[in-house]
C-alpha cells in the first residue's frame, strides 16, 4: 500500500485533488472526508433543487459505483481536531485516522456580523446542503422573507423564494446592487431586473436587528432607518470567508485563510491547503485568496500533479466568473476595473435593457469583459487576453466566441456597429 492521503472536504477542490492523485498513483490510500454529505455534489446547483428543476441525485457528477472503481474511501463524518505532530485527525464521535499527507479543503463559511436575533430559528444563509434542507422546511409556513446582502448568493436566494410564492424584500446597503463588483451600468441593469421580477429591492438599507416572535423564531427585521418589515425567513447572505477554524486550532499558520506557498504547502510539513480556505503568500509579499469554483478545481488538479510528479507552482489565473439569475446570464473575464482612469471602456446595451457587453482595454489592448444575457466561450476570451489582442481584433472576431445555439438571436453586428469609440459617460442605456 502506498502513501495515506487524507483530504478534509469533498467539494470541487478536494475531489479534484483526490481524482488527480488517483490518476497518477494507483497505490495511494485516499480518504475523502466531509460531514456535509458522503456524495460529492455541485454546490452551485442547490438553487435548482429548491426550485424543482433538479433532484439532489442529479447534482452528483459521479455515481456511487465511480468511487468504488477509483478506490477512494469516503467518510461522512466531521473532523474535530488535527494533531500535526502525530499526523492524525480525530473524526466525530471518536475515531482516529493517520495520514502521511493531509490536504485541507474546508471551503468557506458565511459571514455574520453579530446582528441581534441572528441566531433565531428561520434565520439562515445558503451555503451548505443542510441550509437547503432548513430552507425547505421553513418555506412551508412562510409568506414573507427578507434577504440581507447584495451578492450572488443573495440574489439567488431571493429568486428561489420568489419562485415559491414568497414576497421577498431585498436589503442592500450599497447605493446599487453588487456595486463593489459590477460597473455602474451593469449594476443599474440588475437593479431594474430585480424590481421587474417583483422583488422589493431596498438600496442603501442596513439591517439593525431581527425581531423574535416570542417563541424563538424570527417575526420581522428592523432596518437602520427604524422600519419594521414582517417576515418568517431572514436570509443572511453578506458574503463568505475562508473556513480556517480547524487549521487554526491545529497550530497551522492562518491569516484570512490557511497560509500556503505557490506549491500549496502550509507552515507544517506534509500539510497542504487548497480551494476557498487557502491564502497564498509568496516570497515577494504577494498575497491573495481565490474563492471561485474554477480556481478551486485548478488548485486541486495542480496539487495532485505536485504530489505525484514534477512540482509546478500555482499561478494566479486570468479571472473568470459566471452566474445566472432571473434567466440572465452574467460572465466576466479578465480585468474589468470600476474606474475608467487610464482604461478604455466600450459598452453596448440592448434596447430591452437585459443584455449588455463591456470590453475594457488599456492603450487599445484588450484586458477584460463583462456580459449580461449573452453567452461567450471562456477559453476563447482567455486566449485573446493572453495573446494581447487589440479591441479592433476582438470586435472583428467576436462571433468566434459566441456560445449560443444556432437559432438564438445574435448581437455581434449591432455591437460592432456601435462600439467604435470608448465610452465617454455613464449616463444610460444607449451610448
Amino acid at each position: 500500500m502506498g502513501r495515506k492521503v487524507v483530504i478534509i472536504g469533498n467539494g470541487v477542490a478536494g475531489v479534484s485533488a483526490a481524482l488527480g492523485i488517483r490518476s497518477s498513483d494507483s497505490e495511494a490510500e485516499i480518504h475523502l472526508i466531509s460531514g456535509e454529505s458522503e456524495m460529492h455534489f455541485s454546490r452551485p446547483a442547490l438553487m435548482y433543487i429548491f426550485m424543482g428543476h433538479m433532484k439532489l441525485k442529479d447534482t452528483y457528477p459521479y455515481p456511487e459505483s465511480f468511487w468504488k472503481r477509483q478506490n477512494i474511501r469516503r467518510h461522512c463524518r466531521w473532523v474535530t481536531s488535527v494533531d500535526t505532530n502525530k499526523k492524525t485527525i480525530l473524526l466525530d464521535p471518536d475515531e482516529t485516522l493517520h495520514y502521511d499527507v493531509l490536504i485541507i479543503a474546508t471551503g468557506s463559511m458565511p459571514n455574520t456580523f453579530g446582528w441581534p436575533g441572528q441566531d433565531l430559528s428561520g434565520v439562515q444563509g445558503l451555503y451548505h446542503l443542510q441550509d437547503l434542507e432548513t430552507l425547505e422546511s421553513s418555506v412551508k409556513t412562510t409568506s414573507e422573507a427578507v434577504i440581507v446582502g447584495g451578492g450572488l448568493i443573495g440574489i439567488e436566494l431571493a429568486e428561489m423564494l420568489h419562485m415559491r410564492g414568497v414576497h421577498v424584500t431585498f436589503l442592500v446597503r450599497e447605493k446599487s446592487y453588487w456595486s463593489n463588483i459590477l460597473t455602474p451600468e451593469e449594476s443599474a441593469m440588475v437593479n431594474r431586473i430585480i424590481r421587474d421580477e417583483g422583488i422589493d429591492l431596498r438600496l442603501e438599507t442596513n439591517l439593525k436587528e431581527i425581531v423574535d416572535d416570542g417563541q424563538g423564531r424570527c417575526a420581522a427585521v428592523i432596518t437602520g432607518e427604524g422600519e419594521k418589515i414582517p417576515c418568517q425567513i431572514v436570509g443572511l447572505t453578506p458574503g463568505v470567508h475562508p473556513n480556517i477554524k480547524l487549521a487554526a486550532a491545529s497550530g497551522i499558520e492562518v491569516d484570512r485563510g490557511v497560509i500556503v506557498d505557490e506549491f500549496f504547502s502550509s507552515s507544517v510539513d506534509d500539510v497542504y491547503a487548497i480551494g476557498d480556505c487557502a491564502q497564498f503568500r509568496l516570497s515577494d509579499g504577494t498575497t491573495w485568496v481565490d474563492q471561485l469554483w474554477y480556481t478551486a478545481k485548478a488548485q486541486g488538479e495542480n496539487l495532485a500533479r505536485n504530489l505525484t510528479g514534477a512540482k509546478t507552482p500555482y499561478e494566479k489565473p486570468i479571472f473568470y466568473n459566471s452566474a445566472k439569475f432571473f434567466d440572465v446570464e452574467y460572465q466576466t473575464y479578465g480585468e474589468v476595473p470600476h474606474s475608467e482612469d487610464a482604461f478604455e471602456h466600450y459598452y453596448w446595451e440592448a434596447p430591452c435593457g437585459r443584455r449588455s457587453l463591456r470590453l475594457v482595454a488599456s492603450e487599445g489592448r484588450f484586458l477584460g469583459m463583462n456580459t449580461m444575457g449573452i453567452r461567450y466561450r471562456h477559453r476563447v476570451f482567455e486566449k485573446w487576453i493572453r495573446d494581447g489582442l487589440s479591441i479592433d481584433q476582438v470586435l472583428l472576431r467576436l462571433p468566434e466566441a459566441n456560445f449560443d445555439p444556432e437559432f438564438y438571436q445574435r448581437f455581434e453586428a449591432d455591437i460592432r456597429a456601435t462600439l467604435h469609440e470608448p465610452q465617454k459617460s455613464r449616463g444610460g442605456i444607449s451610448l
